[in-house]
């Protein structure tokens, strides 16, 4: 499944909507971004969004705060941010540093604008089915299923992982389109016993090249949504390919679709935001 290339349509369509409305209301779409510390890796990670941002004719604020910043430090900033009417969206990246208490953090982002999907109310709102907006990745995902006509309804999914804000939102959304779904992680017995039965896989536990070719069922869709070092993903490429029906590569799957759903949920809260 081409993340890359999906993810350029979907971004092609996004900045033709931040230009009208920048023409309509003269103020361009703006994502602030709010970065603790220097982690190579979340700087290069912002870097690159903020050249997407460029690319598709959104304003970006990079926000950085030192690394001893203390959680009541982050939570002011955030707080600010949700309340300036030039921001529609916010995202704070990981990570922040072991001393920040990352949900007390993540609370201080107003639902309007949590176009990353990682507040408890963002959470709410995807496990019901209501308005609001999805968890980047898990959205991502979904978009990467509909695009390849895969309908999870009657179908069994596993989700190994069971992150805040990606394995447990990813399954309520594939539970909300009438999927069966299993969690699996650290804990779980026979977890390859588990995979075997899925028909659709999605791999969001963070170690490197945990699922074999062997555990995937014949004609299965498997959705690699890790990402460790080396360009390496959850699932072993080279064998999975030879069993699944669809599968994501990495890189190239489902990283570009979580930049691109970022993007398209900041126009539409700058487009809500207009409509107000």
């Amino acid at each position: 499944m081409d993340g890359t290339g999906l993810a350029r349509r979907i971004l092609a369509e996004t900045a033709l909507r931040a230009a009208a409305l920048t023409a309509r209301t003269g103020t361009a779409p703006c994502l602030a971004t709010v970065l603790v510390g220097a982690d190579p890796a979340s700087v290069t990670y912002v870097r690159m969004k903020r050249n997407r941002c460029r690319e598709a004719g959104i304003a970006s604020r990079q926000v950085e705060l030192p690394a001893g910043t203390t959680t009541a430090e982050l939570v002011r900033t955030l707080t600010e941010l949700s309340d300036d009417p030039g921001v529609h969206g916010i995202l704070l990246q990981h990570p922040m540093g072991e001393h920040i208490d990352e949900r007390a953090a993540f609370e201080a982002i107003v639902p309007e604008k949590d176009v990353d999907g990682v507040t408890l109310g963002s959470y709410s709102a995807m496990s019901f089915g209501l308005p609001g907006f999805q968890s980047c990745t898990p959205g991502g995902i979904m978009r990467l299923l509909d695009a390849y006509d895969v309908d999870p309804a009657g179908r069994r999914a596993v989700v190994v992982g069971r992150s805040a804000i990606l394995g447990k939102p990813v399954g309520m959304l594939l539970l909300g389109r009438d999927a069966t779904v299993t969690y699996c992680h650290s804990r779980t017995r026979d977890l390859s016993a588990e995979v075997r039965r899925a028909d659709i896989v999605v791999a969001a536990v963070g170690r490197p090249e945990l699922i074999r070719g062997e555990d995937i069922k014949p004609g299965a869709v498997v959705v690699d949504a890790g990402y460790n070092p080396g360009n390496v993903g959850d699932v072993h490429f080279d064998s999975a390919v030879e069993r699944a029906g669809l599968i994501t590569p990495v890189p190239g799957g489902v990283g570009p679709m979580t930049i691109a759903t970022l993007l398209e949920q900041t126009v539409t809260g700058a487009e809500r935001r207009s409509e107000r």
